[in-house]
């Protein structure tokens, strides 16, 4: 359940790409992607989107906590050839984290299985009997006093991928609500998590397309 739902709105919509086919936007840390179920929470990405873009569609949603790069299309067409791209894992992204403690390796990979943690929702778990495949790899680049900042890969793409991952490292993301201890919630305003790279073929022309945006932490 959201409590408090404030989004920015300062840009209120900062797009990164556009064509006929498809945009690429840059969605901030707090704003839904897409609108959830309450009146107030009606104000999300897509519905900013569709305002100024009415046959805008989504391909994939980020977290309400994480920014970054989001693609949608402009056409069923294009939406269609995008959902398979994701689909198929043929899209190609990685995300800029800052996780609590030292990070003792410089680089390795996470597989474990996530299930939704039903009485919990919308947080997940770790189950090796029913939960789907995870997969995420990840690279050290820099620490500093108390927290690493690193790359993170994911391959497949499940809900909270990310946040459970390095929860089980025992380095959760800075600023997590839902998975970071005590100190490393007070450690940082937002949920330092941010997808700064996607790249795909377009819809149409098939054009590899490459799109970065830099992290705000």
């Amino acid at each position: 359940m959201l409590i408090h739902y404030d989004p920015p709105t300062n840009p209120y919509l900062e797009i990164v790409y556009q064509d006929d086919q498809l945009l690429v936007l840059n969605k901030p840390s707090g704003l839904l992607t897409v609108p959830g179920k309450a009146a107030e929470h009606q104000d999300c990405l897509e519905r900013r989107v569709q305002r100024v873009f009415p046959t805008a569609r989504i391909v994939h949603r980020l977290d309400m906590a994480t920014s970054g790069l989001v693609v949608m299309a402009l056409s069923a067409d294009s939406q269609r050839h995008l959902n398979r791209q994701f689909e198929l894992r043929q899209t190609k992204k990685h995300y800029m984290a800052r996780l609590e403690g030292l990070l003792p390796v410089s680089q390795g990979s996470v597989q474990l299985p996530l299930i939704c943690d039903w009485p919990n929702r919308p947080k997940q778990m770790v189950c090796f009997q029913r939960g789907k495949p995870a997969l995420t790899h990840f690279s050290l680049l820099s620490v500093d006093n108390n927290s690493s900042r690193v790359r993170l890969t994911p391959v497949t793409g499940r809900s909270h991928q990310l946040r459970v991952h390095m929860q089980w490292l025992g380095h959760p993301i800075l600023g997590d609500k839902f998975y970071a201890t005590a100190a490393g919630l007070a450690a940082a305003s937002r949920l330092q998590l941010h997808a700064e790279y996607l790249a795909l073929s377009h819809p149409l022309s098939q054009q590899w397309l490459e799109f970065t945006a830099p992290s705000p932490f």
